[in-house]
């Protein structure tokens, strides 16, 4: 299978919240698209990683996506070493995406950072002839997305680009709520967490909002870029 989108998220959660809208709108327009988990989740506060696989299957449905595929590095500790990046490397082989999308550059989970810089430095290395991978006993050929995105998370991020998620901004929170351990549940009784609160969930709505008001839509989504973006004439950027 050949996928047109490969999202990839260091945890669970990580690519409903941040580009949500964007996956369903692409899935929507007929586009391939898959996602890619870097753990389980195991160290987050609420629910377990038994739980957080069902939610992401869940999610992944009401997505639509392709596929949904989990490497089950270490919550927390996973590092951007050879091994790791040739399980990624492995990955984005066998689905050939034409565009990645990823965490953000900087944010207040450390494997968002780590996440982010795993996945540049695969998707690079991916595309290099001497580095050979196999897959299922087969020799992989190598192959570089043609670009790569970084979503916007926790932290405020200046967006270099954002997408029109009108219509879509539904989908996207009935997938983010797929995740019942982890967001706004008046009747948990599970500790509180950063993204346990209703002001949480209600954040994700605003800035997509706001993001839509910038752009003069009811609601967008932001991405920063490692390369400037090209258009064939100023008449694309209307």
């Amino acid at each position: 299978m050949k996928l047109d989108i490969l999202a990839i998220g260091a945890h669970p959660d990580d690519v409903e919240m941040s580009c949500g809208g964007t996956l369903a709108k692409e899935i929507a327009n007929g586009k391939k698209v898959g996602i890619l988990d870097l753990t389980r989740g195991e160290l987050g506060t609420r629910g377990s990683a038994e739980i957080r696989d069902a939610e992401a299957k869940n999610a992944a449905e009401i997505l639509g996506v392709s596929v949904r595929k989990n490497l089950e590095f270490g919550d927390g500790f996973f590092v951007n070493n050879h091994a790791t990046q040739l399980e990624v490397i492995k990955i984005i082989r066998k689905y050939r995406p034409e565009i990645i999308l990823c965490n953000a550059v900087d944010d207040r989970h450390i494997d968002h950072g780590k996440g982010s810089k795993l996945v540049s430095d695969a998707c690079f290395l991916s595309g290099l002839v001497k580095v050979e991978t196999i897959h299922q006993g087969n020799h992989q050929h190598p192959w570089r997305p043609k670009a790569i995105y970084h979503y916007i998370q926790w932290k405020e991020l200046t967006p270099d680009f954002v997408v029109d998620i009108t219509g879509f901004e539904d989908k996207k929170m009935e997938a983010i709520y797929a995740y019942r351990s982890q967001f706004f549940d008046e009747n948990s009784t599970a500790p509180n967490t950063p993204i346990s609160s209703k002001n949480a969930t209600d954040s994700m709505l605003y800035r997509n909002r706001n993001l839509g008001r910038l752009i003069g839509t009811e609601a967008a989504e932001g991405f920063t870029v490692e390369r400037l973006p090209a258009v064939d004439s100023i008449f694309d950027l209307i």
